[in-house]
């Protein structure tokens, strides 16, 4: 779990949450990633967490969830959540019709009810060093490290940049946060269909 941010956590928490009401609804049917977003932002309008959530840094979010499943034995929530342009799963063990459709079939109400143990668990587990910042002084530590590292910065678009606040604002510091930014997009754009 060393490996999860608090923001990972508490947005995967809401993921699982949102999955779960999906599933309710719609049964087996995928949801891309932004709709799942959007779905979470509804459940919870006051989570500013959930707000700030991008489509770029949900998969961290959603290796939280599948976590959350393997851990408790159950089936793979995160196989309903897929890439917008494919879509289909970045990441889904088996057969995915077989795995949505245990999805289905599982009684999510006692998953639920474990979720709060397991989040706060997972919460402890944060390494001290990714100490949460508030939004004004995350923006601060990236614009000082964006001027001093212009070079590695320079595909950085504006709309880039929230995520990376995102993960500076969990605790990781910028060019760490740079890192598992760019990692995050060319995952995202490698399971993009070639133009």
């Amino acid at each position: 779990m060393d490996r999860f941010t608090l923001n990972d956590i508490e947005i995967g928490a809401r993921l699982v949450e949102a999955l779960v009401h999906h599933l309710k609804k719609n049964g087996a049917a995928p949801i891309a990633y932004a709709e799942l977003l959007e779905l979470g932002r509804f459940l919870d309008p006051k989570d500013a967490a959930m707000d700030r959530a991008e489509v770029l840094g949900i998969g961290m979010k959603l290796r939280f969830v599948a976590e959350f499943c393997r851990q408790n034995g159950y089936p793979d929530l995160a196989c309903l959540a897929v890439h917008p342009a494919t879509m289909r799963p970045l990441a889904c063990e088996g057969d995915w019709d077989t795995a949505r459709q245990a999805v289905a079939a599982f009684d999510w109400t006692p998953a639920l009810a474990r979720l709060p143990e397991y989040a706060q668990a997972a919460r402890a587990a944060v390494p001290v060093r990714f100490k949460p910042r508030k939004e004004r002084p995350a923006e601060v530590s990236w614009y000082a490290w964006f001027c001093a590292h212009r070079e590695a910065c320079k595909n950085i678009g504006s709309g880039d940049k929230r995520e990376v606040v995102n993960l500076v604002m969990a605790g990781l510091d910028p060019e760490t946060a740079l890192r598992r930014f760019l990692a995050a997009k060319a995952a995202f754009e490698a399971a993009s269909p070639a133009a």
